[in-house]
């Protein structure tokens, strides 16, 4: 077992089978410079460090419109987290709480989301500011920021809400 599948106290993990009930499928891969979860921002910010999300190519055309959004949402699958986990010990300080009251990669469906900063579209690669995963990380979605519901800039006639 991993360090950090260890259990900690008062933690406590749920008698579940291997999940069988949902298909994903990934749409690229996310590259950071984290590779070990103790290195990994909890919460990463606007300043750190460029991060990118490597999609597969077959979905380029589906970026298109991106570019015109500051801030976008990435979900990704946190393939690294262990799942059976029903309550937490997050900072390992004798206070536990359930897993659905934390932000903890550590989840029965490991999804992960960043409301990140969008840099710029290069082909298929997208970069981006404040990203909290690990290299390599199965990227599933990406969405407009759900706050912004318009782009930055007005959109160009017969695109998004004005008709051909």
């Amino acid at each position: 077992m991993q360090e950090d599948q260890k259990l900690r106290s008062n933690e406590r993990v749920a008698e579940i089978g291997p999940a069988d009930d949902a298909s994903l499928r990934f749409i690229g891969t996310i590259r950071t410079p984290w590779s070990d979860r103790k290195d990994c921002p909890r919460q990463a910010r606007d300043d750190g460090p460029e991060c990118q999300l490597i999609v597969d190519p077959a979905w380029k055309d589906a970026l298109d419109g991106l570019e015109d959004y500051d801030r976008i949402e990435v979900l990704y699958w946190l393939d690294r987290s262990r799942r059976d986990l029903i309550t937490q010990s997050p900072r390992n300080d004798g206070r536990t709480v359930g897993t659905f009251a934390l932000r903890s990669p550590v989840r029965p469906n490991p999804i992960g989301t960043s409301n990140v900063r969008l840099v710029g579209i290069e082909g298929s690669v997208i970069t981006v500011r404040s990203l909290d995963c690990l290299d390599g990380t199965p990227l599933l979605d990406i969405k407009p920021d759900r706050c912004a519901y318009s782009p930055k800039a007005l959109p160009k006639t017969g695109t998004l809400d004005q008709p051909l």
